[in-house]
């Protein structure tokens, strides 16, 4: 007898797909926001008849998209319990934890301090200290950055620090380097900042092009996570995307670097056709950094049908020894003031095609439900947050 009840997972975060404000949104100034909701709105409806089938709309009727009187999934809306809204929270939560020291983020720069310990520790100048986009900053700065050799520092709405610099001013292991130095200094308490990373370019004055020697200086997650869980006990544990650097590797038996929404579905179908027992995790990050961020709702509302038509290869190769769990880590409201994050619940839909009948699950008070239930369903150590829905799915 098997020692679990699907094989395999299959688990799709729509990176700051909220469906509408939680109950503390007030106390991120973020009262009002509905990702979602304002998207399809701009749209004039969405059209996504994939999404539909599952029951998007039975969580909350989201315009274009027609209530299902039977839904295919199982649905319901989950409420963040953490103290954030950022891509690290989420995701680490959705794995069982529970993060109540809140990654920091810069919205003015990085502090002075820092900075100076930086300078002296590298020998270098810092140019930039601003939230900026990685592609402006280097038509802003890359100039004076070839003739000075001073170091282009930016961040984003994100915990990040990024580091930027030509590889011909600054060589590649140089600037890793610098990160490693950057990672180190910025581990304290005061600064808890998520993640560095190198951001290597190339090329001339008005014409500066990022390579793809980029590389994530991660926090790693402060406890074990479902993934080390399932790692340890022999289960697959595929990483599409991002995922790999917001766990900073850990839990990971097989990592899958992507470049966009569309890439990271492609190599979420080539996954359906290899044989593993365990998760395979995918985040599609460009509709967070690409249009949420940019406030594009006709953008993110194209990205969002996009990836629903990329969604029916998916429904057609899943067994009935497979689980499709939708979800996403916080909201990023294109509408709403600001280029920042939302607290926002996020949708639930929960998929196998031996479930004949999808119905409403509870609504979920923390993320973790997700992993405490791929916990349940592989027999590991369950997390020390979150509830199991996998009785509840029959």
């Amino acid at each position: 007898m098997s020692n679990y009840t699907y094989k395999r997972i299959f688990l799709i975060v729509l990176d700051s797909v909220g469906i509408g404000e939680a109950p503390d949104a007030d106390k991120f100034n973020d009262l009002g926001s509905n990702t979602l909701g304002h998207i399809a709105e701009h749209m004039g409806g969405l059209n996504m008849p994939n999404m539909a089938k599952l029951g998007l709309s039975n969580i909350r009727e989201i315009a274009g998209i027609p209530v299902q009187e039977q839904p295919l999934s199982f649905y319901t809306k989950m409420q963040e319990a953490s103290n954030g809204k950022d891509t690290m929270t989420g995701h680490w939560e959705i794995m069982g934890l529970n993060i109540q020291q809140p990654f920091r983020v810069f919205p003015d720069g990085f502090p002075s301090e820092l900075l100076n310990e930086l300078e002296e520790k590298t020998g270098r100048k810092i140019i930039g200290n601003k939230p900026a986009s990685g592609t402006e900053i280097l038509d802003e700065l890359g100039e004076e950055h070839m003739n000075t050799g001073a170091l282009i520092v930016y961040t984003s709405a994100d915990s990040v620090l990024q580091i930027a610099a030509h590889e011909e001013i600054v060589p590649i292991d140089e600037l890793y380097k610098i990160c490693e130095l950057a990672r180190e200094l910025t581990l304290d308490e005061k600064y808890m900042v998520g993640r560095v990373i190198a951001r290597p370019f190339i090329g001339v004055s008005g014409n500066f092009t990022r390579t793809a020697n980029r590389h994530d200086y991660a926090l790693k997650p402060f406890d074990r996570t479902v993934m080390n869980e399932l790692k340890d006990s022999g289960y697959d544990v595929l990483a599409i995307g991002k995922i790999s650097d917001i766990y900073d590797g850990e839990g990971i038996t097989k990592s899958i670097r992507t470049k966009s929404n569309m890439d990271g579905m492609d190599k979420l179908i080539e996954s359906l056709d290899m044989d593993f027992t365990g998760i395979s995790f995918v985040n599609l990050v460009d509709f967070d950094a690409l249009f949420g961020h940019r406030r594009d709702p006709i953008g993110y509302g194209k990205a969002l049908e996009e990836y629903d038509n990329r969604l029916t290869a998916v429904l057609e190769q899943l067994t009935e020894q497979d689980l499709l769990i939708v979800t996403a880590d916080h909201g990023n409201d294109p509408v709403h003031p600001g280029t920042d994050h939302t607290r926002e619940y996020v949708p639930l839909l929960v998929y196998s095609p031996r479930l004949k009948v999808g119905k409403e699950l509870q609504m979920r008070e923390t993320f973790a439900d997700v992993g405490a239930t791929i916990a349940d369903n592989f027999n590991v150590k369950m997390p020390a947050y979150g509830k199991s829905f996998l009785p509840e799915l029959n």
